[in-house]
């Protein structure tokens, strides 16, 4: 299984915001990636999700795309 715990995120995103704020409140830690001015890993995490909206979580491989706190919530259930 993957090591990978990966948040991406976008400037100005009020979503992103939320999703950053939870998991902090709750000591969930997370790499973050600002994929605003950063093609390539705008490029990874569409290569994941297929998609282009953030946030996108990467969980040991398990991937959330577009999502708030109600999503996160049930998402990481028996991860953490």
């Amino acid at each position: 299984m993957e090591n990978t715990r990966i948040l991406y995120l976008k400037n100005g995103c009020p979503w992103c915001v939320e999703v950053d704020r939870y998991l902090e409140r709750n000591g969930i830690e997370v790499s973050k990636i600002i994929v605003s001015s950063n093609r390539d890993a705008m490029d990874e995490m569409v290569r994941l999700s297929g998609q282009s909206k953030a946030p996108t979580m990467n969980w040991d491989g398990q991937i959330l795309a577009d999502f708030g706190v109600e999503e996160l919530v049930p998402f990481l259930e028996g991860k953490i």
